[in-house]
């Protein structure tokens, strides 16, 4: 069965919340960095899931750079630099949540 918009919303919602605690004490040692990263890179994959229209609508034009971000920790992991990492979490992160958020909000 396949899971619905709402379903992959909350999916990317857990993960991109999970990168953000760990991420909240300010250690960023490497088993800290890879679970960031993997979280970023789930929550990520679950808003591809999402139809093209719905994408659009939550994120316009900053999908493709979105995507690329995946893309990075997905196919360059072991270059993934830690210092965009952390500002993925502490300057990203946080609105994309705010959008998922909200679109579940609206959608209840």
């Amino acid at each position: 069965m396949s899971r619905t918009a709402l379903e992959r919303l909350a999916d990317a919602n857990l993960h991109l919340d999970a990168a953000i605690t760990y991420a909240a004490d300010g250690v960023f040692d490497a088993k800290t960095i890879d679970a960031i990263c993997m979280r970023i890179s789930a929550g990520l994959e679950a808003l591809n899931a999402l139809s093209t229209g719905t994408r659009e609508q939550l994120f316009g034009d900053q999908w493709p750079a979105m995507w690329g971000m995946r893309n990075r920790i997905a196919h360059t992991y072991s270059r993934v630099e830690e210092e965009v990492v952390i500002a993925t979490v502490r300057d990203d992160l946080p609105e994309i949540r705010t959008r998922i958020r909200a679109y579940l909000n609206t959608s209840e």
